[in-house]
């Protein structure tokens, strides 16, 4: 009877690895290995090699053991480099390396590939971890270097081809949501770019919210009008400020009504201009939920760089718009408050009101459950 059980377990173990292998489920990779007796090869789950028919494949825990039993690695999938398992947001990680490093737009089906990934689990994972396809991601790294040849007065047709881009009608066609303007008006410092700003007193002391056409594009907190005013144009130095209550006034409200019971995210349209590393952060910050917090290192992580920890927070101290991108929900790893552009007692009320709104929706929701049960 031992024997049987034993055997049973064995053919059930089996058949789990081999729906891993079907799915290539980037969870199974280092914890087994498949080889394909007709090819004399083994591979990772993840391997996105054509599946091989179900009764010429044998498994093993181990590298070592695939090797011992006459199998050779496969060249696709490389399991031989490193025998443990690589994480999600390792092969993450390396994407995002070989896309900063690539000269021209990558090939992603072949950087699926490097990350021992299928195209279509690739970019699901990619979505998940990153917040952006990864052809927005290769979108959002060639129009920061577009952004960075501009600002060094770079000519507009050698920053659009020493960024990447292979034609300047396709920077054209995106150029106002990439930059904002045309690549000739950023390089020259945005003439003609019109920002309409409000300033009013709020709870946590004078608030200032200036907005685009596009959408907003600053949220500052400051003890100063004055001084809220000198920054916003210090920014945008060519720009046409303006001061119009009555335009902005839809956002103020927004932004007050938050202040007043933060216990949902802030729903503006934005006008982010960053870099893509940047970007990545931002929009990672605003997939938080209110009453929530994380670290730089777990930030990293989701992003899909687990070492970029100490970019993060700097990405997070080049936010220029308070609370709609809501840098203040994050903290070093012992739990303690880290700087805030806007304040650290500020920081510290935010949070402090946030847990207290998200506690309440919490104790009403699970009222309104009992009283319908």
């Amino acid at each position: 009877m031992g024997n049987q059980n034993t055997a049973r377990v064995a053919v059930e173990a089996d058949a789990e690895r081999w729906r891993a292998v079907l799915a290539r489920s980037a969870d199974a990779d280092g914890r087994f290995f498949y080889a394909v007796r007709t090819t004399g090869v083994y591979c990772r789950p993840t391997c996105p090699s054509r599946r091989p028919r179900r009764e010429n494949v044998e498994f093993f825990a181990t590298t070592a053991q695939a090797e011992a039993g006459g199998f050779r690695a496969c060249r696709r999938c490389t399991p031989s480099n490193g025998h443990g398992p690589v994480s999600a947001a390792e092969r993450v990680h390396r994407a995002c390396r070989l896309i900063d490093d690539a000269e021209d737009t990558p090939d992603l089906k072949a950087i699926a590939q490097a990350a021992g990934l299928s195209p279509f689990h690739f970019h699901r994972l990619f979505k998940r971890l990153v917040g952006v396809t990864p052809r927005e991601y290769v979108a959002a790294r060639h129009t920061g270097r577009l952004r960075e040849s501009l600002q060094r007065g770079t000519s507009v047709t050698e920053a659009i081809y020493d960024a990447g881009f292979s034609s300047s009608s396709r920077v054209y066609e995106t150029a106002g949501e990439a930059l904002g303007m045309t690549p000739g008006a950023y390089r020259a410092g945005a003439p003609g770019l019109t920002i309409t700003y409000a300033i009013t007193r709020c709870s946590l002391g004078v608030l200032l919210v200036a907005a685009t056409s596009r959408g907003v594009c600053t949220i500052e907190l400051g003890d100063s009008p004055d001084a809220l005013r000198r920054r916003l144009g210090q920014r945008f130095a060519k720009a046409t400020v303006v001061q119009d209550d009555r335009a902005v006034k839809p956002c103020v409200e927004a932004v007050t009504r938050y202040l007043d019971a933060p216990a949902q995210n802030i729903d503006l349209p934005l006008d982010v201009r960053g870099t893509a590393f940047q970007r990545r952060v931002w929009t990672a910050l605003r997939r938080l939920r209110a009453g929530t917090t994380t670290t730089y290192t777990d930030l990293a992580r989701r992003i899909g760089q687990p070492r970029a920890a100490r970019a993060v927070a700097r990405a997070c101290a080049s936010n220029t718009i308070a609370l709609a991108i809501p840098c203040h929900r994050v903290i070093r790893g012992d739990g303690s408050l880290s700087g805030y552009r806007w304040g650290v007692e500020r920081k510290r009320t935010l949070l402090d009101r946030e847990r207290a709104a998200s506690g309440r929706v919490k104790r009403a929701t699970r009222a309104a459950a009992a009283a319908r049960a």
